[in-house]
């Protein structure tokens, strides 16, 4: 590690601000030496703020049925060998019934954006939620929606709102996404979530074509300027029925370089070790942790359910990232001397 890196980990940690360059610089100054170090400086950050506690959401993956054809995502309108499906709401109320026994007390709706799945049906199935399991959370993550959907969202009673926004850099994005979609839509939403009152999730891949240094500064700096309560990251891994297919997967060094970074940004953030990292790594939740992460998000969805959702090639889907095997993950969070807590999981101020 350059005495240069070791200032701006430094400074990063004293002040959570450093210029676009900066961050760019520090990405592109990895090495095992940095990686540890800030690593060291992320745990510690974590543990002033949230202890050894580590939350669990509960993962609902409620349709793969989306209008949207972005490059990198496998369950795109246009890819035909999606075999598509769609849970009722007796079937999602059966899975948070499942959860609520298993120790779950927040549950996230996950899904395609679904034309034929009205903002009246989300509300109606948010309302239901929180009439029968009122001690938990009810985070979704349904894509884009006009403003007034978000609030008549909020208004029912959901709690959070995740929208990854991918990158932050204008040009990029637009290379991951159709036409049809755009960045100023896409941070149209996030400032809205915000100003309504939501819980607001970000988040970006980490090694998606096209990415560079640079852009990943921008993915920190905007982390940094907007604050969100959560922000999820993790490796790109290609799809085989998408154009970028026959790309390489993003690097799980990076990723656990980049979550401590986040950390150090706002160590009151609420940080997944993602499903992504498990699935290139089989110890990714634990180092995950271990770059100063601090939620996990075991799958609910039936299991019909969760092999249709193919956001990637080899998604996880069982072991410890199956909320039915909770005792497993919590032996492997204890193993690194973490405490799977039942809790609902809210941001600390900060």
């Amino acid at each position: 590690m350059t005495e240069r890196i070791r200032q701006l980990i430094d400074r990063l940690e004293q002040s959570r601000s450093l210029t676009v360059p900066e961050y760019a610089e520090l990405v592109a100054g990895y090495s095992e030496e940095a990686a540890a170090c800030l690593a060291d400086k992320a745990r510690r950050a974590c543990s002033r703020v949230y202890g050894d506690a580590v939350f669990i959401r509960g993962l609902i993956e409620i349709g793969n049925v989306c209008r949207n054809d972005c490059l990198y995502c496998g369950i795109r309108h246009s890819n035909r060998n999606c075999a598509r499906y769609r849970l009722s709401a007796d079937q999602i109320l059966s899975c948070c019934r499942e959860g609520y026994a298993l120790g779950f007390r927040t549950f996230v709706l996950q899904g395609g954006e679904d034309p034929s799945f009205s903002v009246e049906a989300v509300c109606a199935l948010v309302r239901a939620i929180k009439a029968e399991f009122a001690d938990c959370a009810v985070t979704l993550s349904l894509g884009e929606y006009p403003t007034a959907a978000y609030q008549a969202m909020f208004d029912a009673g959901a709690d959070r709102y995740l929208l990854r926004h991918e990158t932050a850099d204008r040009a990029h994005y637009q290379s991951l996404h159709p036409p049809a979609l755009s960045f100023d839509n896409r941070m149209r939403c996030l400032r809205d979530l915000k100003a309504i009152g939501f819980q607001t999730g970000c988040g970006f891949m980490v090694g998606s074509p096209g990415q560079t240094a640079q852009t990943l500064a921008k993915d920190l700096k905007f982390v940094e300027t907007f604050r969100p309560a959560m922000c999820g990251i993790g490796p790109f891994i290609p799809h085989k029925d998408t154009p970028f297919g026959d790309q390489p997967a993003g690097s799980v060094p990076l990723t656990l370089y980049l979550l401590s970074i986040l950390r150090l940004i706002q160590p009151n953030l609420l940080l997944p070790a993602t499903t992504a990292l498990g699935t290139l790594r089989s110890d990714g939740r634990e180092q995950g942790m271990l770059a100063g992460a601090n939620v996990v998000m075991p799958n609910l969805s039936p299991p019909d359910a969760r092999e249709k959702y193919t956001l990637y090639n080899g998604k996880l889907h069982s072991g410890a990232e199956s909320a039915q095997h909770l005792e497993e993950l919590r032996q492997r969070m204890a193993a690194i001397g973490r405490r799977v807590v039942t809790d609902r999981g809210d941001a600390a101020p900060g």
